[in-house]
């Protein structure tokens, strides 16, 4: 089970399990009812909780956590609304996102897409570069607390990736999406070590699979990945699959419902155009499919 904004439960019996577990929880807390203490020969008001029941309050909060702790992480989540709304209005400022309809965009996974977006051009803008670099840094050290190495996922992660490893004083290291051929037929760019947390910087998650190839060489390598933040996410259910099954946590600045919320509201997209991304949103497997995948 993941949380992908909102919570997304994978069978009804999960659903059940946890209604169960918080009306439980619910139903102990209704049952404290108030004692009178006395002191000093004044009545106070005190709450008392009777031994069994807070017994029974313990065994059902440590059940809860121990199933949140097994089955539950982040997929994908946006910790600052406000954030993310400015996120979206940059990149629509700086004309990052492409709309293509007639000649679909091809992702790295193969796929076809009527809209595209080009993060990297953030870079030529320092108000935006700072603003995404003091973002993540905040989120990591918010998220994940203290780390050891910061990657970058090339090639759109690595600048990402670099400035955020200055803003935290931490190693930066940077991951091909596959060795090199030639010379020392490194994978992973910088200096590592197994058994160093890392969190991985990237610029675009689609559907999660180059991202998540950069975590494979990490781990591979014996590094502790602690998740990995992204400038936008077009929010697919088959990202959130793909990170789910790599128990990845993933957290982003913006993504596509916000973009497409901020665009309508102010009018960055033509009505047309609208249209076509919401019939491309409904199925992106057979929009792709229909459009030459």
């Amino acid at each position: 089970m993941c949380f992908y904004a909102p919570l997304f439960l994978k069978t009804n019996n999960e659903f059940i399990f946890i209604k169960n577990i918080l009306l439980s929880f619910l139903l102990l807390l209704s049952s404290f009812v108030p004692a009178q203490a006395r002191s000093l020969g004044k009545k106070q008001p005190s709450f008392v909780i009777a031994a069994p029941r807070l017994h029974s309050l313990k065994a059902t909060m440590k059940s809860f956590f121990y199933y949140i702790k097994k089955n539950v992480y982040f997929c994908s989540m946006i910790t600052n609304k406000d954030m993310a709304a400015q996120m979206a209005e940059f990149l629509l400022t700086v004309k990052a996102v492409k709309l293509n309809e007639e000649h679909p965009f091809t992702w790295a996974s193969g796929r076809k897409s009527p809209i595209y977006c080009d993060n990297r051009v953030t870079l030529s803008y320092p108000e935006i570069r700072t603003f995404i670099r003091q973002r993540f840094s905040e989120i990591v050290s918010d998220t994940w607390g203290d780390v050891d190495v910061i990657a970058g996922v090339a090639t759109g992660g690595i600048a990402q990736g670099a400035l955020v490893a200055q803003e935290l004083g931490k190693p930066f290291v940077y991951v091909r999406s596959e060795q090199k051929s030639h010379g020392l037929t490194n994978q992973i760019e910088g200096e590592i070590h197994a058994g160093q947390s890392v969190v991985v910087i990237e610029d675009l998650v689609s559907t999660g699979k180059s991202s998540l190839i950069a975590v494979k060489a990490l781990r591979e390598k014996g590094c502790v990945v602690k998740g990995m933040a992204a400038i936008f996410t077009y929010g697919l259910q088959v990202a959130a699959d793909n990170f789910k099954n790599e128990e990845v946590e993933l957290v982003t600045l913006t993504d596509y419902d916000t973009l497409i919320g901020v665009a309508k509201e102010r009018e960055y997209i033509r009505p047309e155009a609208m249209e076509s991304l919401a019939k491309w949103r409904l199925n992106p497997e057979q929009w792709s499919k229909d459009h030459g995948e």
